[in-house]
């Protein structure tokens, strides 16, 4: 059996749900999470370093007992410590922790007094008014749990981005690998990156369509086959994703992959720019059409064929650039294209540091010095450390005096390591008054003040936006970190009114973040070009609590070419001097009156 790293993390962190569920040690349960995590960023599948007999407790975060554990995973296909606990917590419970309202105790309680045990269990009960017989619980608990079923069944329908990730890389090998595949590629929502997908388009190139189809179908994770012909298959896989796989000519594999990307709005765009131009444009390629002919309506190869072997003819003979897929959703790229005013979209190349990252000082994996090393390793001009402050306790936020600890440490760390530049920084919570959590004497001491909210994501929205512009607009503020608070699929984005946050961040100088964990990509695509628009400075970070962590950037960058975002937009592609510079003028004035208390 070949069980891929996406596998092995998910099954780790079903044990941590359950055993938060136990209410065992909240070490042993962090400890999972911690471990998923690494297993989830290794660019090695871990059953090549289980067959190569590679220690595993020489990874981040997995020690010797979860090393066996994730062994004997990899070379039995079971984990016999979740099957202990599943025989003592009913796996159901898992899925209701991520419900909005409810946690690991929360669960316990309702599975132990009202024996629930399922979602739909969970939602009848809410309908009747049982919940509320419940200490702690009461109507507004119910209207909240209720609206969090909603959502998470909206959820189910779409797959994280890195899920998919996960999913379709051994997949594609698996197509790669057979004998005459000349080509494959994904396509759709995939390719444009949208942080969620509903389904896999997969294209390729082969001699023989008919064998690679069968070939498909035998894939280990397809369930389900619900099309299998000649040239095309439907399955559904055993995580419930459907991947659909369409084996083409090579004349018409570039127009096949144009349409298959979409958007559906950019591809009505371009097929009536087609039309115009006097052609059909369709999945088999670009054709002259005569004028005035009555074409077929459903004969969609009619005519003679002037391009579709590549997408970049397809959009030339269409007098367009190639147009990156990120951006085919209909903003205004065939337009800007038309005008040969593409954006320069940015890449991973142009950033220069990570300004947000997690250590052993609070809730990160790895030592000031690893991840120091790790920025370095990966060619980085410099880094921020942005450990928790001590509000958000679970973390083991820092208060003043661990924070001057962790400064000491850092300037013995950063001695040993002249080729980066590391600047002091902190997450400081942004309080429910919208005050900050860290005394003025201790903020003056960091060179990148970013804050965040981790708290009362329950608040009305206009009480919310007064919160978070009391921070902006405080004079002290850098950087306005996961600014809507949302987790994908699992916490909708807290209310408050995005367009005066923004306003306020453009006129104090506060950039605001991308965060690339794929958990979160916040801001979304829609408020970062937004953002751009206003001329606000985004900064793309990884929010890492891992050195492995540190490689999911790519995720942030993806999410801001979807934005059109490019280098000149971003704080973080800023040569050193230049962020220092940049850093010291901030704010850069005090407006509204209001006088700067940054030195």
């Amino acid at each position: 059996m070949k069980i891929e790293n996406g596998e092995i993390a998910a099954l780790l962190l079903r044990v941590a749900d359950l055993l938060e569920i136990q209410g065992a040690n909240p070490f042993r349960v962090r400890a999972y999470r911690n471990a998923a995590r690494t297993v989830e960023a290794s660019g090695e599948p871990i059953r090549d370093l289980v067959d190569a007999g590679e220690d595993l407790s020489a990874l981040p975060a997995i020690g010797d007992d979860l090393a066996k554990q994730i062994t004997e995973l990899v070379k039995t296909g079971k984990l016999a410590r979740l099957e202990e606990i599943e025989r003592a917590v009913p796996p159901s419970l898992a899925e209701l922790t991520h419900i909005g309202g409810l946690g690991p105790k929360r669960a316990q309680r309702l599975w132990k007094e009202l024996g629930i045990e399922t979602v739909d269990a969970l939602e009848q009960a809410a309908r009747a008014g049982k919940l509320a017989t419940l200490e702690g619980f009461g109507a507004k608990t119910e209207a909240k749990i209720l609206k969090g079923i909603e959502e998470l069944r909206a959820h189910r329908a779409r797959t994280r981005l890195s899920d998919a990730d996960t999913i379709v890389a051994p997949l594609v090998q698996y197509l790669k690998d057979f004998k005459g595949v000349k080509s494959v590629d994904v396509a759709g929502s995939f390719r444009r990156r949208r942080e969620t997908v509903g389904d896999l388009d997969l294209l390729a190139i082969a001699a023989k369509p008919a064998a690679v189809i069968r070939h498909f179908t035998k894939y280990r994770r397809v369930k389900d086959v619900d099309l299998a012909g000649d040239t095309r298959a439907t399955v559904r896989l055993d995580s419930g994703l459907q991947v659909d796989l369409r084996v083409l000519e090579p004349a018409s594999y570039g127009a096949a992959l144009l349409y298959f990307t979409g958007s559906k709005a950019h591809n009505v765009k371009l097929r009536n720019r087609a039309i115009d131009a006097g052609y059909r444009l369709s999945e088999y390629g670009l054709f002259r059409v005569k004028k005035g002919a009555k074409e077929p309506k459903r004969d969609v190869t009619s005519g003679t064929r002037v391009a579709g072997k590549t997408e970049e003819e397809v959009y030339a003979k269409l007098g367009l650039p190639w147009i990156p897929p990120e951006m085919r959703e209909d903003r205004g790229e065939i337009e800007a294209a038309t005008r040969n005013k593409l954006p320069r979209l940015i890449t991973v190349d142009d950033l220069r540091g990570d300004l947000q990252m997690h250590t052993t000082w609070s809730d990160g994996q790895n030592s000031l010095d690893e991840m120091i090393s790790a920025c370095a390793e990966r060619g980085y001009e410099y880094c921020a450390i942005t450990d928790h402050s001590k509000a958000l306790a679970i973390t083991g936020g820092m208060d003043a005096k661990a924070l001057a600890r962790q400064q000491r440490e850092l300037a013995d760390v950063v001695e040993r390591h002249p080729e980066i530049h590391v600047f002091r920084s902190m997450e400081i919570d942004i309080l429910k008054d919208g005050a900050l959590d860290l005394a003025d004497a201790a903020i003056e001491t960091l060179d990148i003040v970013l804050v965040a909210i981790h708290s009362h994501f329950d608040l009305p929205a206009a009480q919310q936006t007064k919160r978070i512009l009391e921070a902006v607009t405080s004079g002290k503020v850098h950087i306005l970190a996961h600014p809507t608070g949302r987790l994908i699929n699992r916490r909708e984005p807290y209310p408050f009114d995005m367009e005066a946050v923004l306003h306020a961040a453009k006129e104090y100088g506060v950039a605001v973040e991308i965060n690339a964990h794929p958990e979160r990509l916040d801001l979304d695509d829609v408020h970062a070009m937004r953002a751009r628009e206003l001329g606000v400075t985004l900064v793309i970070d990884t929010d890492a609590h891992s050195t492995s962590d540190l490689d999911l950037i790519h995720y942030g960058v993806e999410q801001a070419r979807r934005a059109w975002v490019e280098p000149k937009d971003v704080l973080n592609t800023l040569p050193l001097d230049a962020l220092i510079r940049r850093l010291h003028g901030q704010p850069p004035k005090a407006p509204s009156g209001i006088r700067s208390k940054r030195r």
